[in-house]
């Protein structure tokens, strides 16, 4: 009998085949190339027969050319930042594919001048919140907090409180990153008491601006006083408010949480915020504030360096310009408990110990802490989180008192039945 491994076909002859063809147009001819002769050399190894080389490289081939894949949220938690956040509207979608080709993101076609890049971007953020001026975006809230300390106050100071020295995700902390762009902080207050005269006393001829930031990931309770942005308001200094999570108005699913039009009304002369959490759009800082303000900061040579890129600009404008994003429409659904219900008894009815149970969901990302959303969830063996985990396509839950759970908060209505067929296929 002759040596198998001679029988191994070449990579030629395997892109030859129909269906690896067709995956080069859609993938690539680097990409496949490579995972054909990494499962022909499988195959030389004596680990494959030489004649399942071909349906082998078709199973090992990528659904698509990136490495993201789509990912069931039965976490409970709304904006989940290892899950990317907020997910997309259909509407920002579409927007997605309009831009994804050429475009007039930075063309007047009435004149055929260089326009204002994101124009309408900007216009519907000022359509939606009409007591800002102008607006701006750059990248991410972060980045939008570091543009508005290294304009308005590099080379002075910014009056921040003690207890809004925040640390955000992967331990980066809002007072290096302020202090990296050349300004200095003057701390005010104690960790869980400031007053206003605290900041009336701090201020001097070097001061930039009065900074109020939301603690959008922590709560101090008990012996506590803060200073509002009404009352900073009074001093004769600009007031920069980071309200976080990127609510543009109130929302009675979360009375506590502040809001760009409410801060704005209450004196501050900028706001910023981000555009993936609350308000349900892509990654992106905003800038809202007074024309002047918002002027400077565009003007600032760091805005070029921070820039958003036109996939942003036109995710954003359908997030506020369209219909409610899917994180508002989590915030405002009902039949949650009877989803579960349902859920549980199909699988039930297929010999899986499945219950449907009351469960506490989170916004997350940043958003409204320490609170708790009503929710409800399939309660199954903690054994599932994993094989959910890893199954096609992932389905994310939280394990919880020795229970897997998969909470229906962030899920949408039409995931039910994947997440049923998963939970089969992990049984």
């Amino acid at each position: 009998m002759g040596d198998r491994r001679r029988a191994v076909p070449g990579t030629d002859r395997v892109l030859a085949d129909p269906g690896v063809a067709a995956a080069v147009e859609r993938l690539g001819h680097q990409l496949v190339v490579r995972i054909v002769r990494e499962v022909a050399q499988r195959a030389r190894d004596g680990l494959l027969d030489p004649d399942a080389v071909v349906a082998e490289t078709l199973a090992a081939l990528p659904r698509s050319a990136s490495g993201m894949r789509p990912v069931i949220n039965a976490t409970g938690v709304l904006l989940h930042t290892n899950l990317g956040r907020a997910p997309l509207s259909r509407a920002a979608r579409d927007a997605l594919q309009v831009a994804a080709g050429t475009t007039d993101v930075e063309l007047d076609l009435d004149t055929g001048d260089r326009g204002r890049r994101g124009a309408s971007a900007v216009e519907a953020l000022l359509d939606a919140v009409p007591g800002a001026e102008d607006a701006h975006l750059v990248n991410n809230g972060a980045a939008a907090l570091a543009l508005a300390a290294t304009a308005l106050a590099a080379g002075r100071e910014i009056v921040l409180s003690r207890g809004e020295m925040v640390e955000i995700g992967d331990g980066f902390r809002i007072p290096e990153l302020l202090t990296s762009t050349g300004a200095g902080l003057r701390e005010v207050g104690t960790t869980n008491r400031v007053r206003l005269d605290d900041y009336r006393q701090a201020l001097g001829a070097d001061t930039g601006f009065a900074l109020k930031i939301h603690p959008s990931n922590f709560v101090i309770s008990g012996f506590t006083a803060e200073v509002g942005v009404a009352e900073l308001r009074e001093l004769d200094v600009p007031v920069v408010a980071d309200i976080g999570s990127g609510l543009l108005r109130p929302d009675p699913a979360l009375p506590g949480e502040p809001d760009a039009a409410t801060t704005l009304a209450e004196g501050a002369d900028l706001v910023i915020a981000s555009g993936d959490k609350l308000l349900g759009g892509p990654q992106c800082g905003l800038l809202l504030g007074r024309a002047d303000v918002v002027r400077r900061l565009r003007r600032h040579p760091l805005a070029r360096a921070l820039r958003v890129d036109k996939l942003t600009l036109a995710a954003l404008e359908a997030t506020v310009r369209g219909p409610r994003p899917p994180v508002a429409e989590a915030l405002h659904r009902s039949g949650l408990a009877e989803r579960a219900a349902a859920l549980a008894d199909s699988l039930a009815a297929a010999g899986i110990p499945a219950e449907a149970v009351e469960s506490g969901a989170s916004v997350g990302g940043g958003g409204a802490p320490g609170v708790v959303l009503p929710s409800a969830a399939v309660a199954l063996p903690a054994r599932f989180a994993k094989q959910l985990r890893l199954g096609a396509p992932p389905v994310m839950a939280r394990v919880e008192r020795n229970r897997c759970l998969l909470d229906l908060f962030a899920l949408d209505p039409d995931d039910d039945e994947t997440v049923r067929r998963a939970v089969l296929a992990a049984h």
